[in-house]
C-alpha cells in the first residue's frame, strides 16, 4: 500500500517519462534548426533545449530553452508561446502517442546555477577552510 503523504514530485522520472521527453526535445531541435517553425524571433536566434520534462500522466511537458549566450530569453519564449499550437501538432505526429502532451515553456536555469556554485567555490572564504583542512 502506498503512503498517501509521499508527494508525486519526490519520485524519480520513469524511463517512458524520459524517453518521451527526449523524442520530444529531438523533435524541437529539428524543427527549430531546420526553420520550420515560421517566426522572426526564433529565426533570429540559435535555441539549445537542455531538458524536457514530463508529468507522470505524460500530459504536460515542461520545455527548458536556452538561447546561445542567455540574451533575449523572454521573447524567444514568447515566441515559442505563440506557435505552441504548430509545435504541439507536430510533435504529437512524432510520438504516435493518444493525447500529445501540452507543452509550456520555461528558461533553463542550471546554467547560472552552475556559475553560481563555480563562484562559491572560488571565493575566498571557501578556500580559506579548505585550506584550513590540509
Amino acid at each position: 500500500m502506498r503512503s498517501k503523504t509521499k508527494s508525486v514530485s519526490s519520485k524519480a522520472p520513469s524511463q517512458r517519462m524520459l524517453r518521451i521527453g527526449e523524442l520530444i526535445r529531438h523533435k524541437l531541435s529539428e524543427l527549430l534548426s531546420r526553420g520550420e517553425i515560421h517566426d522572426d524571433v526564433l529565426a533570429s536566434h540559435v535555441i539549445t533545449i537542455p531538458e524536457v520534462r514530463l508529468t507522470p500522466d505524460l500530459k504536460l511537458a515542461t520545455v527548458y530553452v536556452m538561447p546561445l549566450g542567455g540574451n533575449d530569453v523572454k521573447p524567444v519564449i514568447e515566441a515559442l508561446a505563440r506557435n505552441k499550437k504548430f509545435i504541439r501538432s507536430e510533435v504529437a505526429a512524432a510520438l504516435n502517442l493518444r493525447y500529445a502532451p501540452d507543452l509550456r515553456f520555461r528558461e533553463d536555469e542550471t546554467f547560472e546555477e552552475a556559475t553560481r556554485i563555480d563562484r562559491l567555490l572560488d571565493s575566498e572564504r571557501v578556500r580559506r577552510d579548505v585550506e584550513k583542512k590540509d
